[in-house]
Protein backbone atom coordinates (compact mmCIF):
# COMPACT_ATOMS: atom_id res chain seq x y z
CA UNK A 1 0.00 0.00 0.00
CA UNK A 2 1.45 3.39 -1.06
CA UNK A 3 1.30 6.13 1.56
CA UNK A 4 3.14 9.34 2.37
CA UNK A 5 3.28 11.98 5.09
CA UNK A 6 2.88 15.75 4.73
CA UNK A 7 2.51 18.64 7.17
CA UNK A 8 -1.17 19.10 8.00
CA UNK A 9 -2.57 21.18 5.11
CA UNK A 10 -4.37 24.52 5.33
CA UNK A 11 -7.48 25.75 3.52
CA UNK A 12 -6.97 29.39 2.61
CA UNK A 13 -10.54 30.01 1.43
CA UNK A 14 -13.58 28.38 3.02
CA UNK A 15 -17.17 29.30 3.85
CA UNK A 16 -18.76 28.25 7.14
CA UNK A 17 -21.95 30.36 7.00
CA UNK A 18 -23.85 31.33 10.13
CA UNK A 19 -26.69 28.87 10.72
CA UNK A 20 -27.45 25.14 11.00
CA UNK A 21 -24.95 24.44 8.21
CA UNK A 22 -21.99 25.75 10.21
CA UNK A 23 -21.43 22.75 12.55
CA UNK A 24 -21.01 20.35 9.62
CA UNK A 25 -18.67 22.68 7.74
CA UNK A 26 -16.55 23.25 10.87
CA UNK A 27 -16.50 19.53 11.70
CA UNK A 28 -15.30 18.56 8.23
CA UNK A 29 -12.76 21.37 7.87
CA UNK A 30 -11.25 20.81 11.32
CA UNK A 31 -10.85 17.11 10.54
CA UNK A 32 -8.58 17.89 7.59
CA UNK A 33 -6.88 21.25 8.05
CA UNK A 34 -4.58 23.06 10.49
CA UNK A 35 -5.67 26.54 9.35
CA UNK A 36 -8.76 27.85 7.61
CA UNK A 37 -9.39 31.34 6.27
CA UNK A 38 -13.05 32.05 7.00
CA UNK A 39 -14.85 34.15 4.41
CA UNK A 40 -16.82 37.16 5.69
CA UNK A 41 -19.85 37.09 3.36
CA UNK A 42 -22.29 35.88 5.97
CA UNK A 43 -25.55 37.68 6.74
CA UNK A 44 -24.97 40.40 7.85
CA UNK A 45 -21.45 40.75 6.43
CA UNK A 46 -18.46 40.92 8.79
CA UNK A 47 -17.02 44.42 8.43
CA UNK A 48 -15.22 45.07 11.74
CA UNK A 49 -12.54 43.34 13.78
CA UNK A 50 -14.98 42.99 16.67
CA UNK A 51 -17.52 41.19 14.47
CA UNK A 52 -14.78 38.93 13.11
CA UNK A 53 -13.67 37.96 16.60
CA UNK A 54 -17.27 37.21 17.60
CA UNK A 55 -17.64 34.99 14.53
CA UNK A 56 -14.34 33.29 15.32
CA UNK A 57 -15.57 32.44 18.82
CA UNK A 58 -18.74 30.96 17.34
CA UNK A 59 -16.65 28.77 15.03
CA UNK A 60 -14.29 27.67 17.79
CA UNK A 61 -17.27 26.55 19.87
CA UNK A 62 -18.23 24.16 17.05
CA UNK A 63 -14.85 22.41 16.79
CA UNK A 64 -14.92 18.81 18.09
CA UNK A 65 -12.85 18.37 21.26
CA UNK A 66 -10.37 16.04 19.55
CA UNK A 67 -9.51 18.53 16.80
CA UNK A 68 -7.31 21.61 16.62
CA UNK A 69 -7.65 24.28 13.95
CA UNK A 70 -6.82 27.96 13.69
CA UNK A 71 -9.53 30.10 12.12
CA UNK A 72 -7.95 33.02 10.26
CA UNK A 73 -10.54 35.75 10.04
CA UNK A 74 -11.26 38.27 7.29
CA UNK A 75 -13.30 41.43 6.85
CA UNK A 76 -15.73 42.18 4.04
CA UNK A 77 -14.34 45.17 2.12
CA UNK A 78 -17.05 47.75 1.41
CA UNK A 79 -17.04 51.29 0.13
CA UNK A 80 -17.47 52.36 3.78
CA UNK A 81 -14.30 50.60 4.98
CA UNK A 82 -11.82 53.17 6.27
CA UNK A 83 -8.04 53.34 6.78
CA UNK A 84 -8.79 53.15 10.52
CA UNK A 85 -10.43 49.76 9.91
CA UNK A 86 -7.26 48.65 8.12
CA UNK A 87 -5.13 49.77 11.06
CA UNK A 88 -7.34 47.69 13.35
CA UNK A 89 -6.74 44.66 11.14
CA UNK A 90 -2.99 45.29 11.12
CA UNK A 91 -3.08 45.42 14.93
CA UNK A 92 -5.01 42.15 15.20
CA UNK A 93 -3.37 38.74 15.46
CA UNK A 94 -6.59 37.00 14.39
CA UNK A 95 -7.83 39.03 11.41
CA UNK A 96 -5.53 38.56 8.43
CA UNK A 97 -7.04 40.10 5.31
CA UNK A 98 -9.93 41.87 3.62
CA UNK A 99 -12.09 40.32 0.93
CA UNK A 100 -13.03 42.25 -2.19
CA UNK A 101 -16.32 41.18 -3.73
CA UNK A 102 -17.41 43.10 -6.82
CA UNK A 103 -21.02 43.90 -5.96
CA UNK A 104 -23.29 41.13 -7.27
CA UNK A 105 -20.49 38.75 -8.27
CA UNK A 106 -21.46 35.80 -6.07
CA UNK A 107 -23.41 34.66 -2.98
CA UNK A 108 -23.99 37.45 -0.43
CA UNK A 109 -21.96 39.99 -2.41
CA UNK A 110 -24.58 42.71 -2.49
CA UNK A 111 -22.52 44.86 -0.10
CA UNK A 112 -19.45 44.64 -2.35
CA UNK A 113 -17.49 47.32 -4.17
CA UNK A 114 -18.88 49.01 -7.26
CA UNK A 115 -15.88 51.25 -8.08
CA UNK A 116 -12.27 50.71 -7.00
CA UNK A 117 -11.59 54.45 -6.98
CA UNK A 118 -14.06 54.81 -4.09
CA UNK A 119 -11.78 52.73 -1.85
CA UNK A 120 -8.47 54.31 -2.90
CA UNK A 121 -7.53 55.50 0.59
CA UNK A 122 -8.36 52.10 2.05
CA UNK A 123 -6.28 50.25 -0.54
CA UNK A 124 -3.37 52.63 0.08
CA UNK A 125 -3.58 51.86 3.80
CA UNK A 126 -3.59 48.13 3.06
CA UNK A 127 -0.51 48.51 0.88
CA UNK A 128 1.34 50.54 3.51
CA UNK A 129 0.43 48.21 6.39
CA UNK A 130 0.96 44.94 4.53
CA UNK A 131 -2.66 43.76 4.88
CA UNK A 132 -3.54 41.29 2.08
CA UNK A 133 -6.42 41.89 -0.32
CA UNK A 134 -8.35 38.74 -1.26
CA UNK A 135 -10.02 39.24 -4.62
CA UNK A 136 -13.04 37.57 -6.16
CA UNK A 137 -11.86 38.28 -9.68
CA UNK A 138 -14.91 38.64 -11.88
CA UNK A 139 -16.60 41.62 -13.48
CA UNK A 140 -20.34 41.85 -13.04
CA UNK A 141 -21.23 43.60 -16.29
CA UNK A 142 -24.17 41.61 -17.71
CA UNK A 143 -22.85 42.30 -21.20
CA UNK A 144 -19.75 40.19 -20.48
CA UNK A 145 -20.11 36.44 -21.08
CA UNK A 146 -20.02 34.52 -17.79
CA UNK A 147 -17.09 32.42 -19.05
CA UNK A 148 -15.08 35.59 -19.82
CA UNK A 149 -15.67 37.51 -16.60
CA UNK A 150 -12.41 36.51 -14.95
CA UNK A 151 -10.28 37.36 -17.98
CA UNK A 152 -12.03 40.72 -18.36
CA UNK A 153 -11.54 41.44 -14.65
CA UNK A 154 -7.81 40.92 -15.07
CA UNK A 155 -7.65 43.41 -17.91
CA UNK A 156 -9.97 45.99 -16.39
CA UNK A 157 -9.27 45.70 -12.65
CA UNK A 158 -6.22 43.62 -11.75
CA UNK A 159 -3.83 45.50 -14.02
CA UNK A 160 -5.11 48.74 -12.49
CA UNK A 161 -4.60 47.40 -8.95
CA UNK A 162 -1.04 46.18 -9.45
CA UNK A 163 -0.05 49.38 -11.27
CA UNK A 164 -1.66 51.74 -8.75
CA UNK A 165 -0.66 49.75 -5.63
CA UNK A 166 2.50 47.88 -6.67
CA UNK A 167 3.35 46.65 -3.16
CA UNK A 168 -0.17 45.58 -2.21
CA UNK A 169 -0.33 41.90 -1.28
CA UNK A 170 -3.07 40.33 -3.40
CA UNK A 171 -4.52 36.83 -3.45
CA UNK A 172 -6.49 36.12 -6.60
CA UNK A 173 -9.02 33.73 -5.14
CA UNK A 174 -10.17 30.52 -6.84
CA UNK A 175 -8.64 31.28 -10.23
CA UNK A 176 -10.16 29.40 -13.14
CA UNK A 177 -8.48 30.46 -16.38
CA UNK A 178 -5.26 30.32 -18.37
CA UNK A 179 -5.22 34.12 -18.30
CA UNK A 180 -5.29 34.18 -14.50
CA UNK A 181 -2.54 31.58 -14.12
CA UNK A 182 -0.32 33.45 -16.56
CA UNK A 183 -1.03 36.79 -14.87
CA UNK A 184 -0.03 35.47 -11.46
CA UNK A 185 3.15 33.83 -12.76
CA UNK A 186 4.23 37.01 -14.53
CA UNK A 187 3.34 39.38 -11.67
CA UNK A 188 5.58 40.39 -8.78
CA UNK A 189 6.00 38.07 -5.79
CA UNK A 190 3.24 39.81 -3.79
CA UNK A 191 0.59 38.50 -6.24
CA UNK A 192 -0.50 34.89 -5.55
CA UNK A 193 -3.57 32.71 -6.11
CA UNK A 194 -5.69 29.96 -4.61
CA UNK A 195 -7.16 27.14 -6.69
CA UNK A 196 -10.11 24.90 -5.81
CA UNK A 197 -10.18 21.12 -6.28
CA UNK A 198 -13.10 21.26 -8.69
CA UNK A 199 -11.29 23.62 -11.06
CA UNK A 200 -8.36 21.20 -11.20
CA UNK A 201 -10.52 18.13 -11.67
CA UNK A 202 -13.27 19.01 -14.14
CA UNK A 203 -14.32 21.41 -16.87
CA UNK A 204 -17.64 23.08 -17.61
CA UNK A 205 -19.06 19.91 -19.22
CA UNK A 206 -19.46 18.55 -15.67
CA UNK A 207 -22.29 21.04 -15.06
CA UNK A 208 -24.30 19.37 -17.85
CA UNK A 209 -23.05 15.79 -17.53
CA UNK A 210 -25.59 13.20 -18.72
CA UNK A 211 -27.52 15.87 -20.67
CA UNK A 212 -28.98 17.31 -17.49
CA UNK A 213 -28.15 20.18 -15.19
CA UNK A 214 -26.01 19.14 -12.21
CA UNK A 215 -26.51 22.00 -9.72
CA UNK A 216 -23.98 20.65 -7.19
CA UNK A 217 -21.25 21.23 -9.79
CA UNK A 218 -22.27 24.87 -10.26
CA UNK A 219 -20.01 27.40 -8.57
CA UNK A 220 -18.75 30.93 -9.12
CA UNK A 221 -16.41 31.53 -10.78
CA UNK A 222 -18.04 28.97 -13.03
CA UNK A 223 -16.14 25.93 -14.33
CA UNK A 224 -14.35 26.75 -17.56
CA UNK A 225 -13.33 25.01 -20.80
CA UNK A 226 -10.78 22.18 -20.80
CA UNK A 227 -7.92 24.40 -21.97
CA UNK A 228 -8.26 26.44 -18.78
CA UNK A 229 -8.39 23.39 -16.51
CA UNK A 230 -5.21 22.13 -18.16
CA UNK A 231 -3.53 25.52 -17.63
CA UNK A 232 -4.32 25.37 -13.89
CA UNK A 233 -2.95 21.83 -13.69
CA UNK A 234 0.24 22.96 -15.38
CA UNK A 235 0.52 25.89 -12.96
CA UNK A 236 0.38 23.76 -9.80
CA UNK A 237 3.07 21.47 -11.21
CA UNK A 238 5.53 24.34 -11.51
CA UNK A 239 8.03 24.89 -8.72
CA UNK A 240 6.37 28.15 -7.72
CA UNK A 241 5.21 29.35 -4.31
CA UNK A 242 2.48 31.43 -5.95
CA UNK A 243 -0.29 28.81 -5.88
CA UNK A 244 -1.90 27.14 -2.88
CA UNK A 245 -5.07 25.43 -1.70
CA UNK A 246 -8.30 27.33 -1.17
CA UNK A 247 -11.35 25.12 -1.53
CA UNK A 248 -14.06 27.80 -1.66
CA UNK A 249 -16.16 25.06 -0.05
CA UNK A 250 -19.68 26.32 0.66
CA UNK A 251 -22.39 24.34 2.51
CA UNK A 252 -25.52 25.13 0.53
CA UNK A 253 -28.67 23.21 1.41
CA UNK A 254 -29.90 20.74 -1.19
CA UNK A 255 -33.18 22.59 -1.68
CA UNK A 256 -31.25 25.82 -2.37
CA UNK A 257 -29.25 24.05 -5.08
CA UNK A 258 -31.94 21.86 -6.63
CA UNK A 259 -34.47 24.54 -7.46
CA UNK A 260 -35.43 26.90 -10.26
CA UNK A 261 -32.81 29.46 -9.18
CA UNK A 262 -30.12 27.25 -7.67
CA UNK A 263 -27.32 29.08 -5.85
CA UNK A 264 -23.62 28.84 -6.68
CA UNK A 265 -21.12 26.87 -4.61
CA UNK A 266 -19.61 23.39 -4.24
CA UNK A 267 -19.30 21.62 -0.90
CA UNK A 268 -15.89 19.93 -0.73
CA UNK A 269 -14.93 20.29 2.94
CA UNK A 270 -15.81 16.65 3.71
CA UNK A 271 -12.97 15.29 1.58
CA UNK A 272 -11.03 18.26 0.25
CA UNK A 273 -7.57 16.79 0.72
CA UNK A 274 -8.57 13.60 -1.10
CA UNK A 275 -10.03 15.61 -3.98
CA UNK A 276 -6.81 17.60 -4.33
CA UNK A 277 -4.83 14.36 -4.08
CA UNK A 278 -6.91 12.83 -6.86
CA UNK A 279 -6.24 15.89 -9.02
CA UNK A 280 -2.48 15.76 -8.47
CA UNK A 281 -2.50 12.00 -9.08
CA UNK A 282 -4.16 12.53 -12.45
CA UNK A 283 -1.75 15.33 -13.34
CA UNK A 284 1.54 13.81 -12.23
CA UNK A 285 1.19 10.46 -10.39
CA UNK A 286 1.07 11.06 -6.65
CA UNK A 287 3.01 7.89 -5.94
CA UNK A 288 6.21 9.60 -7.16
CA UNK A 289 8.46 11.62 -4.84
CA UNK A 290 8.46 14.63 -7.18
CA UNK A 291 4.65 14.93 -7.31
CA UNK A 292 4.38 14.35 -3.57
CA UNK A 293 6.75 17.27 -2.99
CA UNK A 294 4.74 19.56 -5.29
CA UNK A 295 1.51 18.46 -3.62
CA UNK A 296 2.99 19.15 -0.16
CA UNK A 297 4.09 22.63 -1.23
CA UNK A 298 0.65 23.42 -2.62
CA UNK A 299 -1.31 22.02 0.32
CA UNK A 300 0.93 22.78 3.31
CA UNK A 301 3.72 25.26 2.64
CA UNK A 302 3.05 27.94 0.04
CA UNK A 303 0.04 29.55 1.74
CA UNK A 304 1.73 29.55 5.15
CA UNK A 305 4.78 31.26 3.67
CA UNK A 306 2.62 33.95 2.05
CA UNK A 307 0.78 34.70 5.30
CA UNK A 308 4.00 34.64 7.31
CA UNK A 309 3.09 31.59 9.39
CA UNK A 310 5.03 28.53 10.43
CA UNK A 311 4.26 25.36 8.52
CA UNK A 312 2.44 22.99 10.92
CA UNK A 313 4.59 20.44 12.73
CA UNK A 314 1.72 17.95 12.83
CA UNK A 315 1.52 15.40 10.03
CA UNK A 316 -1.21 14.05 7.81
CA UNK A 317 -1.00 10.58 6.23
CA UNK A 318 -2.34 9.93 2.72
CA UNK A 319 -2.76 6.39 1.47
CA UNK A 320 -3.63 5.08 -1.97
CA UNK A 321 -6.96 3.54 -1.06
CA UNK A 322 -10.28 3.71 -2.86
CA UNK A 323 -13.33 5.19 -1.17
CA UNK A 324 -16.66 6.66 -2.22
CA UNK A 325 -17.73 10.22 -1.43
CA UNK A 326 -20.95 10.25 0.64
CA UNK A 327 -24.09 11.01 -1.31
CA UNK A 328 -25.41 13.48 1.28
CA UNK A 329 -25.20 14.75 4.85
CA UNK A 330 -28.35 15.12 6.96
CA UNK A 331 -28.67 18.18 9.22
CA UNK A 332 -31.33 19.45 11.59
CA UNK A 333 -34.74 20.55 10.32
CA UNK A 334 -34.53 18.11 7.39
CA UNK A 335 -31.72 20.10 5.76
CA UNK A 336 -29.48 18.06 3.47
CA UNK A 337 -26.04 18.95 2.08
CA UNK A 338 -24.94 17.22 -1.12
CA UNK A 339 -21.17 17.30 -1.63
CA UNK A 340 -19.32 17.84 -4.88
CA UNK A 341 -18.89 14.52 -6.73
CA UNK A 342 -21.35 12.79 -4.41
CA UNK A 343 -21.16 9.03 -4.87
CA UNK A 344 -17.96 9.18 -6.95
CA UNK A 345 -14.90 7.03 -6.20
CA UNK A 346 -11.57 8.61 -5.21
CA UNK A 347 -8.20 6.89 -5.17
CA UNK A 348 -6.51 8.49 -2.12
CA UNK A 349 -7.65 8.60 1.49
CA UNK A 350 -6.53 10.46 4.62
CA UNK A 351 -5.77 7.82 7.28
Amino acid sequence: MIKFYLPTPSDFHVHFREDTRSPLAVQHTSAQFAHAIAMPNVVPPITTVEQALDYQRDLIDLVPESKKIRFMMTLYLTESTTPADIQAVANSSEVHALKLYPAGATTNSESGVTDLTRIAATLSAMEQLGVPLLVHGEVTDPEVDIFDREAVFIEQKMRYLVKTYPKLKIVMEHITTREAAEFVLQASKNIVATITPQHLLVNRNEIFKGNKINPHNFCLPILKAEEHRVALCQAVMRRSEKFFAGTDSAPHAKNDKECACGCAGCYTACNAIELYADAFDRIGDLSTTETQELFTNFMSRNGCHFYGMDVPETKMVLERKNFVIPKKFDLADSVEIVPFWAGERLNWRVV
